[in-house]
This record gives structure tokens, sequence and C-alpha cells, in this order.
């Protein structure tokens, strides 16, 4: 992966773990220093906000997506390098997948975990072949794993699939797994003919 477009699924609230808000500032910051274009949800509110100011500040290359009835609201960010506005939600992140060479999502909440295990699925179906990235910030995601095992260990959840999701407390660790990330092949009953 050449890491030129990440996507980063996040918050649109800030919540109130100062370690998430640093971490949201920090990541932007370097993606500014690596060159890494930050595409993400066009909000200048929450987590979202927070990230893509970072970038900016920095002086870096910020793409919102946002479909137009939120941009009606008072939540988009004016200040973008570039503004995508869609019809909807589903348009937004599939044009969203097409932009982005790789996938982070940040602690955020119902909305996150949708996008997070949306782009997931496409992953595991050959939709696309791109790394998809959790950032561990303080031990928020540590539940959800525990539950992504115990799918494994009830057989619900193959580890191939497990393992396509990639885990790290660390920032540039985390950017170091997603470029090496190579995609499986696509599964074999994806492929066969259905009768």
């Amino acid at each position: 992966m050449e890491n030129n477009k990440i996507c980063v699924f996040c918050g649109s609230s800030e919540g109130n773990d100062l370690a998430i808000i640093e971490a949201a500032k920090q990541l932007g910051n370097t993606f500014a220093a690596q060159n890494i274009s930050l595409v993400y949800g066009a909000a200048k509110i929450g987590i979202m906000g927070l990230v893509a100011k970072a970038v900016l500040e920095a002086n870096g290359e910020v793409i919102g997506v946002i479909p137009e009835f939120l941009k009606k609201k008072e939540v988009v960010h004016l200040g973008l390098t570039e503004l995508i506005t869609t019809e909807n939600m589903h348009e937004r992140k599939l044009k969203m997948q097409e932009i982005s060479d790789g996938f982070i999502a940040l602690p955020g909440g119902i909305g996150t975990l949708e996008e997070l295990f949306e782009i997931l699925t496409w992953l595991q179906l050959g939709l696309h072949t791109k790394p998809i990235g959790l950032l561990n910030v303080n031990g928020f995601y540590d539940d959800l794993l525990q539950l992504l095992e115990n799918m494994v260990r009830k057989g619900f959840l193959s580890m191939e699939n497990y393992e396509l999701l990639l885990v790290d407390t660390n920032i540039d660790a985390l950017l170091a797994k997603m470029a090496e990330f190579r995609a499986p092949q696509i599964p074999r009953w994806l492929n066969e003919e259905r009768a």
C-alpha cells in the first residue's frame, strides 16, 4: 500500500478520554508529516474535526465526503482541501472506499462501528484489497476484540478473517502493518458458479 490516502472512521463526538483526543491530533500530525492525505466524513466536530484540524494546521491535505442532508446542518467543515457531496450515506461510503488506499478506525460510536464493519465485510468478500487498521487507544476496543475472538471460538468467524483487521495501540506501528498488508485470495466459494 502506498499510503497516499487513508480514510479515517471516528466519532462525531469528542468523548471524555483525553488520551483519545490526543491520539486524534497525533494521527493528523503523522499524516501531514508522512504526506498521507486524510479522507473522512467532512465534519468540523468531534474526533473527526480534531483529526482534520491537525492535518490542515500542519499543511496536509484533507478530503471530506458528506451526504447532502448532513451538509445542511452546522457540522460540515468548510476549510477542507476538497469537499465531495454525495446523495446519501451509502454513496458516501462507496466514494470513501473508492478514493482511499486504506482505512483506520479511531474510537467512536455506532456510526464508526458500522463503517468499520462494512469496509471489513467488503474486504472479506474480495470487493477491495485495502488494509484496515484499528487504533486501539487506551484499551477502547479491548471488549470489541474479545467479542471477535469469541466469534472465532464459536465458529462464526474464521481466524483468517479475524486477522484481516490490523490492530495496534501505536500509530507508526499500525501504519507499518498497513504498509505490509497483502489481501488474501478471494474465497473459492465466491468464485464458483452457482446452479
